[in-house]
């Protein structure tokens, strides 16, 4: 349908200094006008809120809100759950490779916003399956762990942390040398960060203190981060790592978890040259990965059975990735916990990369 078929009305003011911005009863708002672009749709209606003073357009609700390539977004979007590098989406849709670099910004931090608008506010009725997924960027000498949050019924990605590691393993001389050498440059990772990595995304998960069950292997860390828990209780169950993944394993949730990241993420394939070169591009690609795998993957391909949020009672039907990218969330309105905020301001650090850049924008998603 045309705009003009259906006439566009805002749900709230966009200014965050508005009274109305979070709330919007009683707010009123007048049509002024509008502007045309080569973009589709070409004609662009304005309005005014009433109480500010201050105009705005359709187009500060939407996702592709200041893009100059809004045809980019949604290919994109399809591109990374498909394992596509982004050299080869930037071939494929005629644009830089750092068009697609700053729209997958932009889709990981709508992702953030979607995982903590979809989430259950009650208590957890269901085991957490606990585990991380071990990848690196930058350098395989700058590894990360992805402390993941699963439900043993559901399936569903409850949070997600990150954690920089310290390379491990076989090396040789040399690499023990070069690694001594960054170190000594950039700091050591904190031994304890799976422990407080695994803390938060517990919290994360159950906001407040309440009885949980934690399913997850023998790793150390993982009882010293349930101690961290203060006034929850907790029965810990845990299964060896050595135990054959199938499905009637109790880690199986999280252990499916891993093989999807794997297999639909071209940076953390074996062998890969498409790498992320960013800790916030992997929290980033993740973050939109995961809000896919909640609202819109079905439970299993061939025989449906619903998303994950459909199990928990969370949604009615399931989400097409259009639909998840329709409208612009507003972090403002969301009021996103410290760590996913932090993780939307661009604050995931990587060792050896100076001037990182945060996401400081006002107005632009």
């Amino acid at each position: 349908m045309t705009a003009e078929a259906t006439p566009f009305v805002p749900p709230h003011c966009p200014r965050t200094d508005c009274r109305y911005h979070r709330c919007a009863t009683g707010w009123r708002w007048v049509r002024f006008g509008f502007y045309t672009r080569r973009a589709s749709p070409r004609r662009i209606p304005r309005l005014c809120c009433v109480a500010c003073g201050r105009t705005f357009s359709s187009q500060t609700f939407s996702t592709t809100y200041w893009l100059k390539r809004p045809d980019v977004l949604l290919p994109l979007a399809h591109g990374v759950l498909a394992c596509s590098g982004y050299r080869q989406m930037a071939r494929e849709r005629r644009c830089s490779p750092s068009t697609i670099q700053g729209q997958m910004r932009r889709l990981g931090r709508h992702a953030l916003l979607l995982l903590e608008q979809h989430r259950p506010t009650g208590p957890v009725r269901e085991a957490l399956v606990v585990d991380g997924f071990e990848s690196f960027g930058y350098s395989q000498y700058h590894p990360l762990y992805l402390n993941l949050v699963v439900g043993a019924e559901s399936h569903f990605v409850y949070a997600f942390t990150h954690s920089p590691m310290r390379r491990k393993g076989n090396m040789t001389a040399g690499q023990r040398r070069r690694r001594a050498r960054m170190e000594a440059e950039d700091g050591r990772p904190d031994p304890r960060a799976i422990e407080l990595g695994t803390h938060e995304a517990l919290r994360l998960a159950a906001r407040t203190p309440q009885f949980l069950t934690v399913r997850s292997d023998e790793h150390q860390a993982y009882p010293r981060a349930l101690r961290r828990l203060e006034g929850y209780r907790v029965m810990h169950e845990r299964t060896s790592s050595k135990e054959a993944r199938t499905t009637g394993n109790p880690l199986f949730p999280v252990n499916r978890l891993d093989l999807l990241l794997r297999h639909n993420s071209a940076n953390h394939k074996r062998e890969t040259i498409a790498f992320s070169k960013r800790h916030q591009s992997v929290v980033e690609r993740a973050a939109w990965l995961l809000a896919w795998l909640n609202l819109v993957k079905p439970f299993s391909e061939r025989r449906g059975g619903g998303t994950p949020a459909m199990r928990l009672g969370l949604a009615t039907r399931r989400y097409t990735v259009a639909q998840l990218l329709r409208w612009r969330a507003f972090p403002t309105r969301v009021g996103l916990p410290e760590t996913y905020a932090d993780y939307y301001r661009g604050g995931v650090r990587t060792a050896r990369v100076r001037n990182e850049r945060r996401h400081e924008l006002k107005l632009a998603v």
